[in-house]
């Protein structure tokens, strides 16, 4: 029992060191979100005091810029309130999730590094899905991974297009299917073999434990992960995980 628990703890510290080293590679995507919201916020404050300064004062317009204030300030705290969310080591926390909503904020983080690189990114997210049951950051670490990785693969690419496609869709067996689609590198079968696995990279820079922690998370929501090989190139992870029986 003591083994299994410290077990435990160091796959929690390795989660945890993980998403620490993601949010360092998105330190300029974050500065990005975190920027954007904040400058709309002084631009409007200062068309506010030029309003009320006015003779006579336009009252309606002044209204309607301090309601702009507001919302850039929610978003600037949604932002922060995400990131310290996802690097704070914190034990699981099961509830109902709406996967979209994840998916959503977490691409919210990695917009600025999405374009950075040149990528084309296209969502098709479902209507209408079921909630998942589990524990929101670990899901959104995992989704953080595996776009991360996308981005990454294909900045090594220089002829053709880098598009990145986010799918996500209910099948028949009540569960949730996502897909995460690069055109990135061609995989050989042997890294497809080897893809989950600790500590293999098919990057030279990568410390391999990234898709390692995101099968580990998938698994304990019950969950699978797979990757395959995308024609004529690039790369299609697959999350397949059961939709909550609570409504």
């Amino acid at each position: 029992m003591l083994a299994s628990e410290k077990l435990r703890d160091a796959q929690i510290q390795l989660a945890h060191v993980n998403r620490v080293a993601t949010v360092g590679q998105l330190t300029a995507s974050i500065a990005h979100e975190v920027n954007q919201p904040i400058g709309a916020l002084v631009i409007n404050a200062h068309a506010v005091l030029r309003m009320l300064s006015a003779d006579p004062p336009d009252l309606n317009q002044a209204r309607d810029a301090l309601g702009d204030i507001v919302k850039d300030g929610r978003r600037a705290s949604d932002v922060i309130g995400h990131i310290r969310a996802l690097v704070m080591k914190t034990p699981a926390q099961a509830e109902l999730i709406d996967i979209n909503k994840v998916i959503i904020e977490t691409l919210a983080l990695a917009r600025a590094e999405i374009l950075r690189n040149g990528v084309s990114l296209a969502t098709r997210l479902a209507k209408d899905l079921p909630p998942i049951q589990g524990d929101r950051v670990q899901l959104q670490q995992v989704i953080m991974n595996l776009v991360m990785n996308a981005v990454e693969a294909m900045s090594s690419v220089d002829g053709g297009g880098r598009e990145l496609q986010i799918v996500t869709e209910k099948d028949q067996e009540d569960h949730i299917s996502i897909t995460v689609s690069d055109s990135g590198p061609l995989l050989k079968t042997e890294s497809l073999d080897r893809f989950f696995d600790a500590f293999y990279s098919t990057k030279a820079s990568g410390m391999g434990i990234g898709l390692s922690i995101c099968r580990s998370i998938i698994e304990a929501h019950e969950g699978c992960i797979w990757a395959g090989a995308k024609v004529p190139r690039g790369a299609t992870l697959h999350v397949r995980l059961p939709a909550s029986r609570l409504r």
